[in-house]
């Protein structure tokens, strides 16, 4: 090929890198605010169902969406208000004996340690292995152990203060997107050629009603799960129940291997706080439970959401969490269903009629 202006094409090469070099840089400095809209606008397509389903009813949009989001701000509210008050309560109590023991003077937990080292282990030279630890202790910059302290508890405090913050525009985000969702739709619709544009608001249809199907389904999937271990751990007398439940709630809405971690965790804090028993039967419970809701009540639940095959949800999940971590794990299972419905009634046709 011949080039006529060699100075025009450099000049048009060096401004294409350029734009896509700033257009990248862009992405990563905005990476924040449209993690904030992807997870507002994930949301808000799983609100949508319920927000339709109250329409039905002959509640105004506007309605219909405040009672949505009022019903889901009241259950995370009615969570922490059933848990914090549970783990405040133990910690104060820990801390209570704690102090008792030590102000009684029956308590030394480094004498207590270092007693039954040398009962264990009688050819250990505990003592030299002691005075080694007093000697590497004495040596240490306590001042700028603490000042590295106190800069870790400013960081983790900023963390949690901007978690909040972030947490409240997903929230405002979510309430907007939820209320406007139709006007939404109908504006990319109108992006598409008219010729097209019946079958573009077919497959966006199929694509948001699965996103939302989805979302409906995993936490369904997650309040049974909370549910039935409150009320089994509670039964058989598990340490913490309520705080297990929680943590079956939230592990369970992590697609795949989120109920299976999360009965591991509370299996071993079985083990650890409650006794062999304890943990032998809630390890029975759990196993029985994964098997019913493999097969019994993910199907009925998940009936009218896009199936993935087993191995494009792994690929999904570990791709997913790679780039955005849990939020990312979660979004990339419908997704990954949106890919394929367009791949089954777009791709494949058109390969047909060849």
């Amino acid at each position: 090929m011949k080039i006529h202006n060699p100075f025009r094409v450099a000049l048009v090469a060096t401004l294409g890198v350029g734009l896509g070099l700033l257009l990248i840089g862009s992405i990563q400095t905005l990476s924040t605010i449209l993690l904030y809209v992807g997870t507002a606008l994930f949301l808000s397509l799983g609100l949508d169902p319920i927000v339709g389903w109250l329409e039905r009813r002959k509640l105004p949009r506007w309605a219909a969406v405040l009672v949505t989001i009022l019903g889901v701000l009241a259950a995370f509210a009615g969570i922490i208000l059933m848990v914090v008050p549970i783990i405040v309560g133990q910690v104060g109590q820990l801390i209570t004996e704690i102090q008792e023991l030590v102000e009684d003077g029956t308590w030394n937990p480094v004498e207590e340690f270092r007693g039954w080292l040398t009962e264990t282990f009688p050819l250990l030279r505990v003592d030299d292995v002691f005075e080694y630890v007093q000697e590497w202790l004495n040596t240490l910059d306590y001042g700028a152990i603490g000042s590295t302290i106190g800069e870790s508890i400013i960081v983790i405090g900023g963390t949690i203060l901007g978690g909040l913050a972030g947490a409240f525009i997903i929230l405002i985000l979510t309430i907007y997107f939820t209320a406007s969702t139709p006007s939404l739709k109908r504006s990319v619709y109108q992006l598409v050629p008219a010729s097209k544009r019946a079958r573009f608001i077919d497959l966006g249809e199929q694509i948001t009603d699965s996103v939302g199907y989805f979302v409906i389904g995993q936490v369904s999937l997650g309040v049974i799960n909370g549910v039935l271990s409150a009320i089994f751990l509670s039964i058989i007398e598990a340490p913490f129940p309520a705080v297990l439940a929680v943590i079956a709630f939230f592990f369970s809405l992590i697609p795949l291997v989120g109920t299976l971690t999360g009965s591991i965790i509370i299996v071993l804090t079985c083990l650890g706080l409650g006794g062999p028993t304890t943990a032998l039967v809630a390890g029975i419970y759990y196993l029985v439970y994964m098997q019913i809701e493999a097969y019994v009540i993910a199907p009925r639940i998940m009936g009218r959401a896009v199936s993935v095959p087993g191995a494009v949800v792994v690929i999904a999940a570990l791709a997913g969490g790679s780039l955005l971590g849990l939020l990312g794990a979660l979004v990339a299972i419908p997704v990954a269903a949106s890919i394929l419905i367009i791949y089954r009634q777009v791709v494949i046709p058109r390969q047909n009629e060849r």
